[in-house]
């Protein structure tokens, strides 16, 4: 394990291509009366291509540690396309677009790279404590660097809430050269920093752990935190992980597959995020100025339209980025719609000429 905290293992999912009819219409099931819902965790691999690790220099040698470039068909097939790099919200990970990337990369030619931020996820970092969004910013410039090169290709920087401030904060710094266009999804500076108030007290209401991984998925869902369930039974394995009791360590050393010792595994959250309330303000503070004076193509996706603050106000009516709401979502907008998502921004895309649309796919 100290070997493993001198590296920063930067887990990257690479896309899948979608199988055939897609991910979309189970996410639009409807369960009949007395039918039991299905909470059983489903596996990173029906949607993503490749897991990889990345390493990258840092002025201290290695941080960050890389195996391979993710290859996705696209990119077999001839039809590059250019990069989606998402970057998911706190306490989120990777797997929280894995139902979304189904979706994206059978509406327009892309290639899709989602990544576990620092101490998020299966990445390990240095310094966990650390996630300050400078740092945070300066990791996604070194995975691209990594990843592609002096000469990357052209790359969607797409962000959920804190995913979404690291996104503004990566393009105004210029750690993405080659940055096409900006996606910032429902976060705004003015409500986040409304909300920080109130963050504490919501984290303090979650359950502290969970009897199983099932148990969790079904909190997810039952309590509107994701109110897709096919995207929480693929995404909540990144939120949560297995507990280990000294007792149940010494069991697992004596018998590894006792299936009593199973039953006393519990799962709990996988960051601490009430410890991050010091990054908070450096996050969202100053982001909306930032993103509009951000060059590039901009796409805002809100929840809700009462979530606009007045410089953000004041710019679309300028007509400096496109914003769309999508209505009867939670916060977790990609998981709870990511039809809608994948559709707003396959246009966006297509209209700034950034991309072209599947052959075949009927718009």
């Amino acid at each position: 394990f100290d070997s493993m905290e001198k590296q920063l293992h930067l887990n990257l999912l690479a896309s899948r291509p979608p199988m055939a009819g897609g991910f979309q219409s189970s996410s639009k099931m409807k369960m009949g009366p007395g039918r039991k819902r299905d909470f059983s965790p489903l596996p990173w691999s029906q949607y993503f291509e490749t897991m990889e690790d990345v390493v990258v220099e840092n002025e201290n040698g290695k941080d960050i540690s890389l195996t391979a470039t993710p290859v996705c068909q696209e990119e077999i097939d001839g039809s590059h396309g250019p990069v989606l790099l998402l970057l998911h919200g706190g306490g989120h990970s990777a797997l929280s677009w894995a139902v979304f990337t189904a979706i994206i990369c059978s509406r327009i030619n892309c290639r899709v790279v989602a990544m576990d931020l620092r101490a998020h996820g299966d990445t390990k970092v240095k310094n966990p404590e650390d996630l300050s969004a400078d740092t945070m910013a300066k990791d996604i410039g070194k995975v691209v660097e990594a990843l592609y090169g002096d000469n990357p290709p052209p790359i969607m920087l797409i962000g959920h809430s804190m995913g979404g401030a690291i996104a503004v904060h990566t393009a105004t710094a210029n750690h993405v050269p080659s940055l096409l266009g900006l996606c910032v999804i429902d976060v705004v500076e003015g409500t986040a920093m409304d909300a920080l108030n109130s963050m504490q007290n919501f984290l303090r209401s979650r359950p502290k752990t969970f009897k199983s991984l099932e148990n969790a998925i079904e909190w997810s869902v039952k309590s509107g935190q994701i109110r897709n369930i096919e995207s929480a039974r693929v995404s909540m394995g990144g939120q949560v992980k297995r507990c280990v009791s000294n007792k149940e360590s010494n069991k697992k050393r004596a018998k590894e597959d006792d299936p009593e010792t199973k039953k006393e595994s519990i799962f709990t959250w996988r960051v601490e995020l009430s410890k991050t309330e010091k990054y908070w303000e450096g996050w969202f503070k100053g982001l909306s100025a930032l993103f509009l004076t951000s060059p590039v193509p901009k796409l805002l996706l809100l929840a809700g339209v009462d979530r606009l603050d007045k410089d953000l106000t004041i710019g679309q009516m300028q007509g400096k980025f496109q914003m769309q709401v999508l209505p009867q979502c939670g916060h977790a907008v990609h998981e709870d719609a990511p039809e809608k998502v994948a559709d707003a921004l396959a246009t966006f895309m297509v209209r700034h000429k950034f991309t072209e649309f599947k052959e075949g796919y009927l718009w």
